[in-house]
């Protein structure tokens, strides 16, 4: 059940507080959120919702200055959310908080016009900085997402724009795999480790170890040996791209 919490605040300084919504579908995230953002001077929560269509709703009712959200998440993901978000409420600022950090999480969040994008081993001082600098009007994002776009920049091959035939490939893979995980699951099974992949792809090994448990959790695989006989038996060997 998604929650609105009190109107505006007021810091002691008599200065308005800074309105937060916190959008999670995991209940412990979300709740865990509401704690920390409330402890913070001049911050405050407003609301907290599980799914990106209550967090639609809940901004037009609160009006938060700054959206905390994540990603993936049932009845409309963050994506959605934010594009819808800032079509209705423009003035209003997200500021994405989720677990992956690769191309097909930060390009389209970004694209539907997130201003900053933390992953969720941030510690609670870049959540802090991160909400402070969105609101004041700055981009803010997590290193590994700034490694990407400057890796976009530099090796136009290498950004995640899909084209129709990316497209036709997605709907060929197996088990919801995409373009670029089948990429790195046809890496290791050319024996590469992820330091190589790393090397391979031009990315950070968070976006590498991001990939491979996306990989393992798709595919039901435990460990590597277990993805290359998959890798093997759906003809997902050899030069990918």
């Amino acid at each position: 059940m998604d929650r609105a919490y009190g109107g505006p605040g007021v810091t002691e300084a008599g200065e308005t507080s800074i309105r937060v919504l916190i959008v999670d579908d995991q209940r412990v995230v979300r709740d865990g959120l509401v704690l920390l953002i409330g402890m913070l001077d001049g911050i405050e929560v407003v609301g907290a919702a599980r799914d990106g269509a209550e967090a639609v709703r809940l901004a037009e009712e609160s009006r938060p200055d700054v959206v905390l959200m994540d990603l993936t998440m049932p009845v409309l993901d963050g994506t959605a959310a934010t594009a819808a978000l800032r079509e209705r409420i423009p003035e209003c600022r997200v500021l994405v908080l989720t677990t992956y950090a690769d191309d097909d999480s930060v390009f389209p969040a970004l694209r539907a016009g997130a201003r900053g994008y933390l992953t969720k081993d941030s510690d609670s001082d870049q959540v802090e900085t991160a909400i402070r600098n969105v609101h004041e009007g700055r981009t803010w994002l997590d290193p590994v997402v700034q490694e990407r776009l400057v890796t976009a920049a530099l090796y136009p091959g290498e950004a995640p724009a899909k084209t129709k035939g990316d497209d036709q490939r997605s709907d060929e893979l197996p088990d919801g795999l995409t373009p670029r995980e089948a990429e790195v699951l046809a890496l290791i099974a050319d024996g590469l480790s992820n330091a190589q992949i790393c090397a391979h792809l031009v990315v950070s090994p968070a976006t590498v170890k991001t990939h491979v448990n996306r990989i393992f959790a798709k595919i039901g695989a435990r460990d590597r040996a277990q993805a290359v006989r998959y890798a093997y038996r759906h003809h997902l060997t050899g030069p990918a791209g």
